[in-house]
This record gives structure tokens, sequence and C-alpha cells, in this order.
């Protein structure tokens, strides 16, 4: 038996009528002329109201899965612009020592680390006795507290590329490549904290978004989906690349180039910042209108 099935009006102008007050995906579980005439259900056309709503439910996550690919383009940068930024600035460790460029992602995770048990026992308790939900704030507030500060991020790491491409020029270093550039790597320090500040409240919230919010039969999906917003994430790093390089050499000054004393860093970052910026507005839209599973029950 379908459950809350409801038979199709037999005038023209009842039946339009009551198809207006459905959603498209609520059709499914209407019974209709052909339906009730056969012995027979057919899974393509006649659904039942759970199947309807596990239906409902995957795609109320497909716009936060598009909000949240900007937050993994940016993501990416850690591993390739920041590295190849810290290569250029003076990194001493003592006398003896070179701190090698890619160890400054270490940062990232002792913040993840320190921020998590913070944000339990000290944020969760606090905003609690405020707002009255058991988490202190929902998922989708600490997804989107994550997305503001990779914005900030963003901004950020263009301020400090502005002041490292400043001490270039004033040290007339502009079209030497192999540089180093007589500003310390800890410059870099505040945007991989943030990085790994915002980890903590986006990527954490979004494992938990998609494992809750996902019909029970379907927590692997969930699980899957989270994770390919990674690659996507990375694949629309690169395309944004492709794109500001395709757009800039037709101006005759490549942003990206090999030399990054010459190349314009600080112009790609200010054009993720506006991006991310762009895609947290329309995720605050999204996740104003978002019902949670729990409350459709």
């Amino acid at each position: 038996m379908i459950a809350h099935a409801v038979e199709a009006p037999h005038r023209p102008e009842d039946a339009h009528e009551g198809l207006s007050k459905q959603s498209e995906i609520s059709n499914a579980m209407i019974i209709d002329d052909l339906d009730a005439s056969s012995n027979i259900r057919n899974a393509w056309r006649l659904c039942s109201s759970n199947q309807v709503e596990e239906v409902k439910l995957v795609l109320l996550l497909i716009p936060i899965w598009l909000c949240s690919l900007m937050f993994f383009a940016i993501i990416s940068q850690l591993h390739t612009y920041f590295i190849k930024q810290g290569s250029m600035m003076i990194r001493p460790i003592g006398p003896h020592f070179q701190l090698p460029p890619a160890s400054l992602q270490v940062p990232v995770g002792t913040m993840i680390i320190i921020a998590i048990p913070i944000y339990d026992q000290i944020l969760v308790p606090t905003v609690r006795k405020f707002t009255g939900h058991p988490t202190g704030i929902t998922v989708l507030q600490r997804i989107g507290v994550g997305l503001f500060l990779s914005t900030v991020n963003m901004v950020v790491s263009a301020l400090v590329e502005t002041k490292r491409v400043s001490v270039a020029r004033e040290y007339n270093l502009l079209d030497n490549p192999k540089a180093i550039v007589p500003m310390s790597v800890w410059w870099l320090l505040p945007q991989y904290l943030i990085m790994g500040l915002s980890n903590t409240f986006t990527v954490i919230g979004l494992q938990e978004l998609f494992y809750d919010q996902m019909p029970d039969a379907m927590r692997s999906l969930g699980a899957a989906a989270y994770i390919s917003i990674v690659g996507v994430g990375n694949l629309a790093s690169t395309f944004i690349i492709s794109a500001v390089q395709a757009i800039t050499r037709k101006s005759g000054e490549k942003w990206l180039g090999d030399n990054l004393n010459r190349a314009h860093l600080d112009y790609f970052y200010w054009v993720l910042a506006g991006l991310s910026a762009l895609s947290l507005g329309v995720y605050v839209w999204i996740a104003m209108g978002f019902v949670y599973k729990k409350e459709r029950c």
C-alpha cells in the first residue's frame, strides 16, 4: 500500500487545482487513472511518501554541496601558492637550519587540534546559554562560520602578499624570480592559522551535515558526497587559475607567472576572496530556508 497516496480528482479543473498545490516531486505520490487501472505498481511512476521525502532530503543538500566548493578551492592554495610564497622568504631557524616551506602546514593541524576541544568544552556550553540549542549553534551556522573565515583568510593572504611584493620592490628583486625576499616567513603564519580554524568549523560541520541529514539508508552516500567536495573543489581551483591566466594573458601581463615577484598573486587572492564572499552570500540565503530532517518528521 502506498502511504498518504491520494486519488487524482476526476474533474479537469479540480485536477489542475490539486496538482498546482503539489511540488513536482510530490506528484510522484499521486495515483492517476493509469495507476488506478493497473494491478502492478510501477516504481518509476508511483512512489511512497517515504521515498519522496528521501529524495527531498538529498536535493536539499545539493545547494550546500555547491556552496562549499569555494571553501575547498581556497584550501587547495595551502598546498600550492602558500608554499611558493614561503620558499621566497627568509626561513632560518637557528644558524644552521632552514625551515622547509611545506612544513608551515603544521600550524594548520595544530590549530585544529587546539580549536576542537576549545569549541566543544568552552564555546558550545557558553553559546548554549544564549541560544538554548544543544550544540550551541546549528550545523549550518557552524559551516557558515568556517566559510566566513575562509573569506577572511584570502583577504589576509592578499594583504601579506602585497607586503611581500613591496619589500621585493624596495630591494630591487622584482626581476629575480629566485631571490629570497628579506621578509620573515612567519608573516604567513596568520593565514595558516585561519585556515586551520576555518577547517574546525566547516569540514567537521559538513561531515556531520551530510551524515545526519541523509536518509538512513543512504548515509554512506552522504560520506561519499562530502569527500567528493574535496576533489571537485580542487578541480574548481584549477579551473579558476586557468580562467585567470587566460583572461590576464590577453592584457599582456599574467597574474600567475613563474616569477611571483612580478606576478600579481595578491590580485588572485582578492578574486578568491570575492568569489568566496559571493558563495557565502548564496549559502546564507539557502541556509535560511533549510529544513532539518528531524523538523520534517
